[in-house]
This record gives structure tokens, C-alpha cells and sequence, in this order.
């Protein structure tokens, strides 16, 4: 591609900036804002479950009853991301990337409505099945949602697009965070309103949905659609749309269309089956490596242990002598750092390898971890490690954000062709939300029994994570996939390092 072609693909368009921002705010945003609003208001959420129970069913719970119901009140959200993943192949291939969309609101609408109600029907049932419906469009919103906007985007913006999803998902945690503090929802009277608040944010920006375009290598792998293809590249494109761009485009997407040979002629090619089972990609040994990263890099990015590191850095917080809002606070400021470094990924995206990104990421977090429990185990003994713990968890959180937080978004995307892509972010985000719900149940446990050295299992998998990476991950940046799937197509075996003409 020369630099003129380049130049044109970079272009920021309507369509395109429309896609991008609608999806980031009518569901990207509502999933990381119910895995953030959800602990603020736990205690208020608790007691109002303990007098439902009561009331409907004569039963008083223990306090233990009563954690471990609201365990499984936290948790079944992260079960129904599970489930969402498992089912974002078979809704992306059946439905299309725009409807998955649209599934995705539904399901967040569906699940607000439910949060909203509960409590005045005084139905804990109504509660559950909010989180669970919540869930599902989380675990949809991460397996379909990346995949339709770096499917729309040119090469050369793949990667910032790409990295909304994260985006959102990051600054939805912190939205949630605000909203359930306790000068606005988090109150006994008012967290019904927390927990739904986000519903006024989906509707808003489902309002553009009619209008926005299909994924145009969807219509024209998938479907075989492809007049319809070619318009909505020239939609995308806008009145810059020139002949030979779409001729470019039109390329890229035949040389993705790998089940048609050669040799067939146009009647045989439409007849033949584009969309890929879970169970035939799992079980497709060319798919093997580029499916081991996807889960690797999705599933690593929760066992770092981002959720558990926001977790313990209230205590930390406390142990220089913040009061327990103050901490609360300073554990909310974290976050907004956490968001602000998210911001400049987009440019991070476009200016450097993801590769680089990736290494840099995984071997920084591995090093901040192994010190955060270095000083964490001796922060007794020495005065100025509470401090040094401070400035470990942000320099842990600023790397994270730079490589481990947004490319396993979007990575499958950049690894598997059209046919097989959905299956393959489907697995993806199973690993994820799978590895989620794996450190919510055991942390606790764990952070009891082992005290500060419960962060090592986190540094080890970023070790390993560092490892894989280094001697397996392609440079995905810029090439078009149907050059990059041949590289790690055989295996272990694979040479991706090697460079390509």
C-alpha cells in the first residue's frame, strides 16, 4: 500500500466516528458501568435482600447465608458474560454485527427495566434476573462489539477503533463508581437508581441505529451480499469514497474469503458455507495457535489481576492513614487514572506495534506486581512503603492500560479471517469472563490465607503471558489479515517473526 492510500484509509469519517461513539457509549460504557456500580451500595442492596426474603418467604438469613447470597447476586453477572460469549458467535453470524448490537441494548434495557422494578414489586428474583440479563449483553457487547467496528474500520485505523470497546469498558467502571457514591444513588432510598441509571445512556445512543452501516466484509463474505458490501464502503468512505479505494476494499475482503478456491466458478462459491462452529474452529489445528493467543492474551488480561489489584488498593490506601471514604476516593481516583491513560490509546494504536505494546505491557506488570508484593509483605517494617505501594499500583494500572487492557479487545479481529473470527472472539471473551468470575470467587480466599504473596500467581501469569507473546504474537499492524492468518497457521511450528515480503 503506498503512502497516498494510507493517507486516505486514515481518514476519520461520519459513518464511521458514528459507529464507533454509538457502540462505546450504548454498550460498551453500561458494561464496565455494572461491574463498577454494583460494590458501593453492597451493604444498603443486602439489607433490603435480607427483608425481601423475609418478607416473601418467612425466611431469616445467617450473615453467612446472607454473603453467600450476595455472592451469587455479584457473580451471576459475571456467569451470564460467560454465557453472552458462548452465544456472540452464533448471534454475529445469524444475526450480523449491527443486530448484535442491537441484541446487546436489548438485553441492557431488558436488564435496567428489571433493577428499577425489584425493589418496588419486592422481588429479589427480579434483581437476579437483572444481573444475569446484564451479564449476557456484557459477554455479548466484548465477543461481537470489537469485531464489528474494526471490521468497518480501514487498515490503518483498525487499531484505534478497535480499542473503544476497552474504552468504554473502562470509563463505564468509573461512571459506576460515581454514580453509586453515596451524595448521589448509593443510599438506602436510591440505589435502585444507580443500578439502572445507565438505561437513559443506552437509549440515547441507540437513537442513530437505523442509520448506521453493516459490516461491508460481513456482507460480502458472509452473505455474500455484495452490492450491498460495496455501498456501505462507499457510506463509510463518505464523498471520499474514489474508485480506486473501493477496488482496494473490495480486494481485501476476496483475499479474506479463503472457502472459495480458485478454481470455482461464482454459483459454487455462493453455495458454499462461510460461517464456522465453535467446535470446527476449536478443532482446527491451523487455528490452533492464533486461538490460543486470543484466549491467552483475554484470559491474562483478568489473571494480571487488574479487578483484584482495585480491590486491595482501599486497604493500601488506608495504610497511609486515609480515612476509609478518603480511600474509597483515592480508589476511585485510580480508576479515573486508569481512564485517562485509555484516552491515548486510539494514538497509542496508531503510532506503535501492537507487538511492542503487548511485550512492554505484559513484562511491566509482571515487574509492579512482584513489587507490589515485596513492599506490601514488608510495609510494616519500612515507613515509606505505604507510599511506595501508592505509586507501584499506578505505575502497574498506567502500563496495564497501554497494551494488556485494550488489545486483547480486539486482537482476534486482527488474527482470524472472516469466517472463523466470530467463534474465535466468542472463545476469547469466554476466557475472559471465565478468568473474571475465577479471581471474584478465589481473591478473598486467597488474599486471607496468603496475605501479600497473593499477587504472585498474577506476576507468574504475566511472566508466562510475556513469554508467549515474545516468540508467537505476530505485528498485526497495518497488514491486512489474510497476510497475517498464514503466519501462525501451523501451530507451535509457526514462525511469525519471520518478516513477510
Amino acid at each position: 500500500m503506498d503512502k497516498t492510500t494510507a493517507k486516505e484509509e486514515a481518514k476519520w469519517t461520519f459513518w464511521l466516528l458514528t459507529a464507533g461513539i454509538s457502540t462505546t457509549f450504548g454498550a460498551a460504557i453500561p458494561t464496565g458501568y455494572n461491574i463498577g456500580v454494583i460494590n458501593a451500595p453492597a451493604n444498603f442492596i443486602k439489607e433490603w435482600c435480607n427483608e425481601t426474603i423475609f418478607e416473601t418467604y418467612g425466611t431469616v438469613l445467617s450473615v453467612g447465608a446472607l454473603d453467600t447470597f450476595w455472592a451469587v447476586v455479584v457473580s451471576i453477572f459475571l456467569i451470564g458474560g460467560v454465557i453472552g460469549s458462548l452465544g456472540g458467535a452464533w448471534v454475529a453470524d445469524k444475526l450480523g454485527r449491527k443486530r448484535s448490537y442491537l441484541t446487546c441494548g436489548v438485553l441492557l434495557v431488558l436488564g435496567g427495566v428489571c433493577f428499577q422494578f425489584c425493589r418496588a414489586v419486592g422481588s429479589v428474583e427480579l434483581l437476579l434476573l437483572g444481573r444475569v440479563l446484564v451479564g449476557l449483553a456484557a459477554g455479548l457487547t466484548t465477543s461481537t462489539v470489537p469485531m464489528y467496528l474494526t471490521e468497518l474500520a480501514p487498515i490503518e485505523l483498525r487499531g484505534a477503533l478497535g480499542v473503544f470497546c476497552s474504552m468504554g469498558v473502562t470509563g463505564g467502571v468509573v461512571v459506576g463508581q460515581v454514580m453509586s457514591l453515596e451524595d448521589i444513588f448509593g443510599t438506602d432510598e436510591l440505589w435502585q437508581f444507580a443500578l439502572s441509571f445507565y438505561v437513559i445512556l443506552v437509549i440515547i445512543c441507540f437513537v442513530p441505529y437505523h442509520w448506521l452501516p453493516e459490516s461491508p466484509k460481513y456482507l460480502y463474505v458472509m452473505k455474500q451480499r455484495r452490492d450491498e458490501a460495496i455501498n456501505e464502503i462507499k457510506r463509510l468512505r463518505g464523498k471520499d469514497a474514489k474508485d480506486d479505494y473501493v477496488k482496494q476494499q473490495i480486494e481485501a475482503m476476496r483475499s479474506e474469503d479463503t472457502q472459495n478456491s480458485i478454481n470455482d466458478d461464482e454459483e459454487t462459491q455462493r453455495s458454499k458455507p462461510k460461517q464456522r462452529s465453535l467446535w470446527s474452529v476449536l478443532t482446527d489445528p491451523k487455528l490452533t495457535l492464533p486461538l490460543l493467543l486470543v484466549c491467552a492474551l483475554q484470559g491474562g488480561q483478568q489473571l494480571s489481576g487488574i479487578n483484584a489489584v482495585f480491590f486491595y488498593s482501599v486497604s493500601i490506601f488506608e495504610s497511609v492513614g486515609l480515612s476509609s471514604t478518603d480511600a474509597k476516593f483515592a480508589n476511585l481516583g485510580a480508576g479515573c487514572l486508569n481512564l485517562f491513560v485509555a484516552f491515548f490509546t486510539p494514538v497509542l494504536m496508531g503510532k506503535f506495534n501492537r507487538r511492542l505494546l503487548a511485550l512492554l505491557s505484559c513484562s511491566m506488570c509482571a515487574v509492579f506486581l512482584f513489587g507490589l508484593t515485596f513492599v506490601v509483605y514488608f510495609i510494616h517494617q519500612v515507613s515509606w512503603f505505604s507510599y511506595a505501594s501508592i505509586i507501584t499500583i499506578l505505575l502497574y494500572i498506567l502500563f496495564y492500560q497501554i497494551g494488556l487492557g485494550p488489545i486483547p479487545y480486539f486482537i482476534g479481529s486482527e488474527l482470524f479471517e472472516v469466517g472463523p473470527r466470530p467463534a474465535a472472539m466468542a472463545m476469547g471473551s469466554i476466557a475472559s469472563w471465565g478468568c473474571n468470575f475465577i479471581v471474584a470467587m478465589l481473591f478473598p480466599t486467597l488474599q486471607s490465607a496468603w496475605g501479600a504473596f497473593v499477587f504472585l500467581p498474577f506476576t507468574v501469569t504475566c511472566v508466562l503471558l510475556t513469554i508467549l507473546l515474545k516468540i508467537y504474537l505476530p505485528e498485526t499492524r497495518g497488514r491486512h489479515i489474510s497476510s497475517i492468518a498464514p503466519l501462525v497457521s501451523n501451530g507451535f511450528r509457526s514462525k511469525p517473526l519471520v518478516p513477510w515480503s
